[in-house]
């Protein structure tokens, strides 16, 4: 990801210093124009922004928190392209003031392939004017590079519910292929049946955010499911999975929060009514 970020800030013509602990990664930058640092220090030194894309905060840390190097970030703008929590990013931001240095951060929300092109997204968050300043290096890595708020937090917080989402996916998609070689389902089918079948779950997501939004958690005119329907459908694929000997180690997680609701008296709200069951740990 580091690589992809520098090959597109040179290739929008942005004067780019590189460091890495390991300097033969950094070589092949340094064909496309690059400067290698042989330090951290000197890297720091030769630039007004400086991108950080490492493992984690602490790593980040590591990096940034020794004391010449702290010395040199002053006036200058680091942007935390880590991955981390919202507290992190917060903490990250103090120590940034504290050192006089201005502070955003950002969660890469694209694999290094869409790095520098149109649909390449991140998630920019922290002091606004910062991001408006450096429009150009924000623009060179990506056509949907957007700043989501003033708060240091909010970019993470972001990548931790779109994750939510994706995994949510992944997990149910790993899900959908144990029960396929069970009943000796050809995984190419379930691949073209899903692909007929996305758009009406893109559907459901997108209502169930907007009625989640609006608090309409009774069923209505408008509802496309209750909790009942999708609890009787969920009812067979436990079956299903129980005579198959299919581990229910991620479905049983959503059964108990069907149980919840049940219990709750709210079997025949719309599904959003769930939400209100997910917020705490219970």
């Amino acid at each position: 990801m580091g690589s992809a970020l520098v090959r597109a800030l040179l290739a929008s013509g942005h004067r780019t210093t590189v460091w890495n602990r390991t300097r033969e990664k950094a070589e092949p930058l340094a064909l496309l124009g690059a400067t290698v640092a042989p330090s951290v220090l000197e890297a720091v030194t030769a630039a007004e922004v400086i991108i950080v894309n490492v493992s984690d905060y602490a790593a980040s840390a590591a990096i940034l928190r020794d004391a010449a190097v702290t010395s040199a970030i002053r006036g200058k703008l680091i942007v935390e392209l880590t991955s981390g929590t919202p507290h992190g990013a917060r903490d990250v931001a103090e120590w940034c003031a504290r050192h006089g240095a201005f502070y955003l951060d950002g969660a890469i929300m694209a694999t290094p392939d869409f790095i520098g092109t149109d649909a390449g997204t991140i998630l920019v968050s922290g002091q606004g004017q910062a991001f408006h300043d450096n429009a150009a290096v924000f623009r060179a890595l990506g056509g949907n590079v957007q700043h989501v708020g003033q708060d240091p937090g909010r970019a993470n917080a972001l990548d931790s519910a779109l994750l939510a989402l994706m995994w949510g996916a992944l997990f149910g998609a790993l899900n959908a292929i144990a029960v396929s070689q069970a009943e000796g389902i050809d995984l190419g089918e379930l691949g073209g049946q899903w692909a007929a079948t996305a758009p009406v779950v893109e559907g459901l997501v997108t209502d169930l955010i907007k009625r989640t939004d609006a608090g309409r958690f009774a069923s209505d005119a408008e509802t496309l499911s209750s909790i009942a329907i999708h609890h009787s459908a969920f009812q067979h694929l436990m079956e299903l999975m129980d005579a198959r000997g299919i581990d229910r180690a991620v479905v049983d997680g959503y059964g108990s929060i069907f149980q919840r609701a049940i219990a709750a008296d709210q079997l025949h709200g719309d599904f959003a009514a769930l939400s209100q069951f997910m917020g705490k740990v219970a």
